[in-house]
């Protein structure tokens, strides 16, 4: 068939927005525009969110909460873990991972977003002018573009990665039996959350790290998860650079350089877990006049591109990779694209997890960046120690650090510790509302509860007025008249 030939077969789509991705925040705003009863086209070139849920993070969270409970149950009634020695279930812990992402498959499924009043077409969409995207027989001219086509596990330049069998933070959820010896390249969430779940699970896990581990996060605050990590047996290599990775039978050896030298250390599995990269490959950015780079697309504070008829959202943007992020940033571009709404994507607000035992969150600015940005600061503090709820069930590993500026505006919170990740909600809140600390020293908490950690601390802001001189006359003088 000749070019004009096809062309004369080509079908052409004219919908009101056209989404370029079927992860999570493609979903999201896909569903969310259908939702106003706005025409809508979404393009995924494979199953819808993936071949693995919300890049890897849902299974990971699944296997975590599987080896939560092997560790519970070897560790006797004080709850306390202790180092695995013995293999769990791993058959059952992988089964469950699959039971949790069938079970959020339906909603996830082309015909919930057919009966949603989404078009979904299946094949790889490329731009063929700044208004115009060719996938898989149809050309498609939407009003406005959204892509969210997300990103995917980074391999290093590892010589002899391509030919030693790898695994990564999407592929390890297979695996037909426990590894006995898990390397890890990478120290970030992704590989730390990974390295403590095997661990727990019955592997020996090595993890190896060319600089710090959690550099991003709170140097105190990370160093207490990576404590608790090496008293679990997960052996942490610091400042160690690879080499080479090579298949010896049915091994995987790693040589890795040291200030000491160079050291190959052996193991049956090899995962890497260094990072993600914004799937851009076969979009043809150019043609449509969107500037990007190798850490994605470049938006403006309202998530458009350079080309202002096409917004980009989630991980394929050049910030953080987040699937709550992606859900949010949907909501943004269909706030703005549909009612013109002012938005503005506001980094300061995110919060971040590492969903380790003890877990860690931060949101805002860290104690450092405060300081560097505002002067003076106060950072307040409460140790899970000293929490009732904590001492009942014996998570008392942790602390919160709340950094306000000298008017006790609130400037960020790190909590590690247990759950941390369900509270770091509400200090995202206070950010985005600019919240002075005294909403949280004077609202009532449950009690026990471990959300009473950071009204403790909150309240601390307040001691040191409590103790000056003057507080002190004023109550003398008060105190006369009854």
């Amino acid at each position: 068939m000749t070019e004009a030939a096809r062309q004369e077969t080509r079908q052409e789509i004219k919908p009101d927005i056209c989404v370029l991705g079927g992860g999570p925040g493609g979903l999201a705003a896909a569903a969310a525009a259908a939702a106003f009863g706005v025409n809508v086209v979404l393009v995924e070139n494979s199953k819808l969110a993936g071949a693995s849920p919300h890049g890897g993070s849902l299974p990971a969270k699944a296997l975590l909460a599987a080896a939560e409970r092997a560790i519970v149950a070897r560790s006797g009634a004080r709850f306390r873990p202790r180092a695995a020695r013995s293999g769990a279930d791993f058959a059952a812990a992988r089964d469950h991972v699959h039971d949790v992402i069938a079970a959020a498959a339906p909603q996830e499924s082309r015909e919930r977003f057919n009966g949603l009043g989404v078009r979904v077409v299946e094949g790889g969409a490329r731009f063929t002018d700044p208004a115009t995207v060719t996938v898989n027989g149809f050309d498609i001219r939407a009003r406005r573009f959204v892509i969210a086509t997300g990103s995917s596990p980074s391999l290093p330049a590892i010589p002899g990665l391509a030919d030693t069998p790898h695994l990564t933070e999407e592929t390890v959820f297979d695996l037909p039996d426990c590894p006995r010896h898990l390397i890890v390249i990478g120290a970030e969430t992704a590989a730390l959350e990974l390295a403590q779940a095997f661990r727990r699970l019955g592997s020996a896990v090595t993890v190896l790290a060319s600089a710090q581990p959690l550099a991003d996060e709170d140097a105190e605050c990370a160093g207490i998860v990576l404590d608790g990590l090496t008293r679990e047996g997960v052996v942490i290599r610091r400042g160690v650079d690879v080499a080479q990775v090579r298949r010896v039978l049915a091994r995987v050896q790693v040589e890795i350089a040291t200030e000491a030298g160079h050291e190959t250390i052996e193991g049956t599995h090899l995962l890497v877990a260094a990072g993600r990269r914004p799937n851009l490959e076969n979009l043809d950015l150019d043609t449509a006049g969107i500037r990007y780079g190798p850490t994605g697309i470049t938006v403006d504070p309202r998530l458009r591109t350079t080309n202002k008829q096409v917004y980009a959202i989630g991980d394929v943007t050049d910030g953080p990779r987040f699937t709550h992020l992606a859900n949010h940033h949907a909501g943004l571009v269909i706030r703005h694209a549909l009612f013109r709404t002012p938005v503005r994507a506001d980094r300061l607000a995110v919060p971040r997890v590492t969903f380790t035992d003890p877990e860690l969150a931060q949101v805002g600015l860290g104690e450092d960046e405060a300081r560097a940005h505002c002067g003076v600061i106060r950072v307040l503090r409460s140790s899970y120690r000293e929490n009732d709820r904590a001492l009942a069930t014996g998570a008392t590993h942790g602390h919160i650090k709340i950094v306000t500026d000298r008017r006790g505006d609130i400037l960020g919170a790190t909590l590690v510790g247990a759950g941390a990740a369900e509270n770091i909600a509400a200090w995202t809140l206070a950010i985005n509302q600019k919240l002075n600390i005294d909403a949280f020293a004077g609202v009532i908490v449950p009690y026990p509860t471990y959300a009473e950690v950071g009204k403790r601390a909150a309240m601390t802001y307040f001691t040191r007025g409590l103790t000056a001189p003057l507080t002190r006359r004023i109550i003398g003088w008060l105190r006369r008249f009854g």
